[in-house]
């Protein structure tokens, strides 16, 4: 069973290493990513780096294999310590991603750490079913959430699409100048 009381279960992964992040312009942000097969050992290296590389960046909540320069529908996330976040399943990574429902739209804030200057007002869905496979067994988990984490969601499988937050939002008037807290 990949949730358990509420979180997702992932298996064990390698030692991950920090990798550096890519930012836009790259063209690698603006494919789209291949589907991999999630038990592919390689696959299941990149789960660990995503998740080592997310840890020891400041305010990341997820990462997408793209933003690490690798074209592969992969992503980790974790918005637990968040404090937006209402629903939460916990550090994971997902393979192959895909929403399968996405209702209530609503305008948000936005950052990026491959758009390391700006922020944005993105509209996205604040209820969320995902379906995607764990790294390493390919056990299909489905996660339904809402608010920060359906964000979340939604930003990191724009980015295995080949978009941005910038793609999103409404016009140059929705995009600030990331500010910087001492």
């Amino acid at each position: 069973m990949p949730i358990v009381d509420g979180r997702i279960v992932m298996p064990p992964l390698p030692e991950g290493r920090v990798l550096p992040v890519v930012t836009a312009p790259a063209a690698v942000l603006a494919a789209r990513c291949g589907e991999v097969d999630p038990v592919d050992p390689a696959v299941v290296q990149l789960a660990a780096d995503l998740l080592t590389t997310q840890r020891v960046s400041p305010g990341c909540v997820g990462l997408a294999a793209n933003q690490v320069g690798v074209g592969w529908r992969v992503f980790s996330l974790d918005v637990s310590a968040h404090p937006k976040a209402h629903t939460t399943h916990g550090e994971y990574v997902l393979v192959n991603a895909v929403v399968e429902s996405a209702t209530r739209n609503e305008k948000s804030r936005e950052g990026c750490m491959s758009v390391p200057d700006f922020t944005g007002d993105v509209k996205r869905a604040t209820r969320l079913v995902v379906r995607g496979l764990l790294p390493g067994t390919g056990e299909e988990v489905v996660v339904e959430t809402d608010a920060f984490e359906a964000r979340a969601l939604q930003h990191e499988i724009d980015h295995l699409d080949g978009y941005v937050f910038l793609d999103r939002v409404a016009g140059a008037h929705a995009i600030h100048p990331r500010q910087t807290y001492l």
